[in-house]
């Protein structure tokens, strides 16, 4: 199905011969419906054609009309005041959703792929022995909700969880753990007694100089493959992924690759070895960069002291993952303050020697931080957020709002955890990734505001109707004449949409796109609900409405499910 902005830009364009991309940012939809389904405002184009609004209006509605009746879409064009307002074929788009929606069901919306391709995704990333916090939600639920919606269109896709687990501290930890180990629980608390170990080496390498080079010789001897060394370093990492997994198991996430920095430590020579055959490698102060203009900064592959660095390992990633993976596209998910890095990586990564496919195709999806109403949410008093509180939290909370609400509802306790868990979620996915995201437990648990709550309880409500009404879905039973009414013609509208609106998804790198999109889905369900009978004596009309509610409630509880949030059964 074709979005309908694309469908009148494209009208337009035939009548102008302004390009499409141009005429489609200013399509929008009328507040009053009387006015049409979608308006274009004439005025953009003024400039261009040296014309009035009102005549340019005129003479496009002039050529428009001689075509419409090879235009299954638009039923009529309208020229007002400069706009030209458009109505559609509410019969044709209704008899296309509801055809559609019947022969696809659970996958409506998924579409059919011109040609699949591999798809990488580099997302959450936590480091190993230190605590899982609230820094890490960003890139954890906009990299599953990516990974779900390119999935559900039907790419070949692989999530990456790139652990952080290499690095000079491992050094650091193996060596407090040889002198203060039995010290410490770290079988039953691992990532709070390892990071108190941690703190503790690192005070006494900062006074004794003789420590630290202990440390940084454990971590030659890891490198090496010296058995104690690894063993140690295995069983840091496996404690760790163990609390991680209680988050990730919370959220309902499960990674394709564990595959993080360690993995790379074999596989850096060979880039180095890349570059310096490119010549691209230059000393620069004792250590080793690739030069990339004058817009840039240099890319520093190798310290002063000898070392590797982040850029180094992300070019051993990037070489491994288009051998292992063949991808068309490598998404990586990460603050706006990586946005230099990747830069510089993705720059470097040209020296390789990869085909043009895979340097063509890493993107970078970066967002802003997380803030409360006080400012940065990174820490409390000092103290770290850890992901794990605040997800027990927000159950928590929802569990108290649910008891008020509704103290009778059976299985209070699952309800409480997919209403918590979800409101953490959509607050995060529902508005634009690169903005920062405010965390205000009061406005994401309200069930009334453009919440994740609110859209599950829509949703529930939409269940509700459907099982009281003991409703079969048939199409055989569905007039399509009967969703001729202002408030099923909107939904309507939103329905055939919903394809583009995942493939807009996929194009931006936006999950906020869905999340907005199931509000308004919700909003228009809720004013078709109180403005429409939808259980009638016409059986006719309660047909149509009851397969219009059908498909509101899989279209909303699948568009939840995308971006990573459950529906209860009953709220």
């Amino acid at each position: 199905m074709k979005d309908f902005k694309q469908i009148i830009a494209e009208e337009i364009e035939k009548a102008t011969d302004i390009k499409s991309e141009q005429i489609l940012s200013n399509i929008g939809v009328p507040k009053d419906a009387s006015n049409g389904d979608y308006a274009f405002p004439c005025f953009s184009l003024a400039k261009e054609l040296k014309k009035s609004p009102v005549a340019i209006a005129e003479e496009i509605k002039q050529k428009i009309e001689q075509g419409l009746e090879n235009n299954k879409e638009i039923s009529e064009v309208n020229a007002v005041n400069g706009f030209l307002n458009f109505k559609l074929n509410k019969n044709y788009i209704a008899k296309e959703v509801v055809e559609e929606f019947e022969k696809e069901k659970q996958h409506f919306g998924a579409g059919k792929l011109e040609k699949v391709q591999n798809i990488v995704i580099d997302y959450s990333a936590p480091n190993i022995a230190k605590p899982f916090h609230i820094g890490h939600l960003r890139s954890t639920v906009i990299g599953q909700a990516l990974y779900n919606i390119y999935k559900f269109l039907g790419y070949n896709v692989t999530s990456i969880n790139h652990l952080g687990d290499y690095g000079t501290q491992f050094g650091k930890l193996i060596e407090g753990y040889k002198r203060w180990g039995t010290e410490y629980d770290i079988e039953n608390n691992p990532i709070d007694e390892l990071t108190k170990i941690y703190i503790r080496i690192n005070n006494l390498c900062k006074e004794d100089e003789s420590v630290l080079e202990e440390c940084r010789n454990n971590f030659k001897k890891l490198e090496d493959g010296d058995e104690y060394c690894t063993t140690l370093w295995k069983k840091f990492r496996d404690l760790s992924l163990k609390e991680f997994n209680k988050v990730y198991d919370v959220l309902g996430i499960k990674f394709d690759s564990l595959n993080g920095e360690a993995f790379y430590s074999d596989k850096m020579p060979e880039i180095i070895n890349i570059l310096e055959k490119a010549g691209k490698l230059e000393e620069s102060e004792g250590a080793k960069v690739v030069k990339l203009g004058e817009e840039m900064p240099p890319c520093l592959i190798i310290k002063s002291n000898g070392s590797t660095t982040y850029a180094t390992r992300d070019l051993a990633a990037i070489k491994y993952r288009a051998e292992t993976y063949d991808f068309d596209k490598a998404i990586y998910v990460t603050s706006y303050e990586q946005i230099l890095h990747f830069k510089q990586v993705f720059e470097t990564a040209k020296y390789l020697g990869l085909a043009p496919k895979y340097t063509n195709g890493l993107v970078h999806v970066p967002f802003g931080m997380v803030l409360s109403k006080d400012g940065k949410m990174s820490t409390r008093e000092g103290k770290i957020i850890k992901l794990e509180d605040l997800l027990n939290e927000a159950i928590e909370k929802s569990r108290k709002v649910i008891e008020n609400k509704n103290p009778n509802l059976e299985n209070k306790e699952e309800v409480a955890k997919k209403v918590g868990i979800g409101a953490v979620i959509f607050n995060d996915l529902a508005n634009s990734r690169i903005k920062d995201e405010l965390f205000d437990w009061d406005t994401m648990l309200n069930f009334n505001g453009e919440t994740g709550p609110y859209v599950q309880y829509t949703t529930v409500r939409a269940k509700s109707v459907l099982e009281k009404a003991g409703y079969q879905p048939d199409i055989k039973d569905v007039n399509i004449e009967k969703m001729n009414d202002i408030d099923s013609q909107k939904i309507i509208n939103q329905l055939y949409n919903f394809n583009n609106i995942l493939k807009s998804v996929t194009e931006k790198e936006e999950p906020s796109i869905l999340a907005r999109y199931l509000i308004d889905l919700a909003q228009n369900f809720s004013s078709f609900y109180n403005n429409c009978h939808i259980i009638t004596e016409d059986k006719e009309l309660q047909n149509a409405r009851l397969y219009i509610t059908y498909m509101v409630k899989t279209v909303l509880e699948k568009g939840l499910n995308l971006l990573g949030i459950q529906v209860p059964e009953k709220m």
